[in-house]
């Protein structure tokens, strides 16, 4: 529901400042008002507050489980999320960190990763392993 206001406004303000310089009939800086407002308001969304709307108010976000990949856990760090997942076919839990914007993620790599989970669920078993 943030999200869907936050949008309401960014709107409302492009369209404000549409009509502002269009009733001067001043056509060229209400249209490059009007973009840099949705163009500010994009980013704004985007680096900032994407993340920040989900963990605390909310908000709505999706985030997709690699291909080959089963989905262990997710947490947050502050504001940004660490999701684990599973690779069976190289046996190596992978946690990816989602920063704001995707700009600075952190990754973690676990070489030989039995993950209880999908042991219990037939996902591997140490003997089909390897061991």
């Amino acid at each position: 529901m943030i999200t869907y206001f936050y949008w309401f406004i960014v709107i409302a303000i492009a369209i404000g400042v549409l009509v502002f310089f269009a009733k001067m009939e001043h056509w060229k800086p209400a249209l490059i008002g009007c973009a840099a407002v949705l163009l500010v308001g994009s980013l704004a969304y985007y680096f900032h507050f994407q993340q920040v709307f989900v963990k605390r108010y909310g908000g709505v976000m999706t985030i997709h489980v690699p291909e080959g990949q089963l989905h262990i856990a997710a947490t947050w760090k502050d504001d940004n999320l660490w999701v684990e997942n599973y690779d069976p076919l190289t046996n190596t839990c992978h946690f990816n960190e989602y920063s704001k914007g995707n700009l600075l993620q952190g990754k973690v790599t676990i070489k030989d990763c039995f993950p209880i989970a999908a042991q219990q669920y037939g996902g591997i078993s140490s003997d089909s392993a390897g061991n």
